[in-house]
């Protein structure tokens, strides 16, 4: 969401002249009050590491559930197709909800907006939320999602982060993210408070960057893998690595 600058600033302003001190004897003085900074965050990636190495010293670390990995509560299920398969396999899936809540995970407003519409146009009561939006339109949006108003929301990753929808039955993502970081918020949407909650994908051979990340996150929660996942050479390999070459001993060489 961006917000490290407004992080930084309320830092920056706060006085340093309330520290605790590193000595153990200074601390004891009951007559002195120091500063406590607590620091919470979803994910703990670089620009996070950096902040708290900045303004904590000698911070406690406390790790809530395994860090960067969805919960065991979330049935987790990929399914390979095409780019213009995926409208009539989220008919299916949405038919399949009934009037059971689900968001729909886009990659860009505009695709946010096309798959609304069309969903829209089938007789789905249906809603956006996406960067698109003023502030005002978005509480509308999530207002209606809540109270059932819609069903379903179709949504960018403006709704992957610190939005709880009670009750979410089910996070489709149309499109994969760029990142499994972001695909561990996403499906965090549902499974939430000791509830169960489904996470479908629709992946395609445009996903290739993913599939290594993806493939790990399965078998780590003893989710099924598609086959076709499994067996394609892009999740065998971390993208940038470059696999273990068998010795040049090995090579046959022809000599014309």
């Amino acid at each position: 969401m961006g917000f490290e600058p407004q992080v930084v600033g309320v830092l920056d302003a706060m006085p340093s002249s309330n520290l605790k001190p590193e000595n153990e004897d200074e601390e004891l003085d009951a007559k002195k009050m120091y500063r406590t900074t607590y620091m919470f965050s979803a994910t703990m990636p670089p620009a996070v590491e950096r902040l708290a190495r900045k303004y904590l010293r000698n911070p406690v670390v406390v790790t809530i559930g395994t860090a960067g990995k969805a919960t065991d509560l979330i049935s987790q299920h990929v399914i390979m197709t095409k780019e213009s398969e995926k409208s009539s396999r989220l008919h299916r899936l949405l038919d399949e909800l009934g009037d059971k809540t689900a968001i729909v995970f886009v990659n860009t407003k505009k695709n946010a907006d096309m798959v609304a519409k069309n969903l829209d146009k089938n007789g789905y009561r249906v809603t956006t939320l996406h960067g698109g939006k003023s502030q005002e339109q978005r509480e509308i949006s999530l207002e209606g999602f809540r109270t059932k108003r819609y069903n379903d929301l179709v949504a960018t990753d403006v709704a992957g982060r610190g939005i709880d929808i009670p009750d979410l039955a089910h996070v489709i993502n149309y499109d994969l993210p760029g990142n499994i970081e972001m695909y561990t918020h996403r499906i965090g949407r549902t499974g939430r408070a000791g509830k169960t909650g489904v996470a479908t994908t629709f992946l395609t051979l445009g996903d290739t960057d993913v599939f290594y990340d993806l493939m790990q996150m399965l078998i780590q929660s003893n989710s099924s893998v598609p086959p076709e996942l499994a067996n394609h050479e892009a999740s065998k390999f971390k993208p940038g690595t470059i696999p273990d070459r068998p010795p040049r001993r090995n090579d046959t060489v022809f000599a014309h």
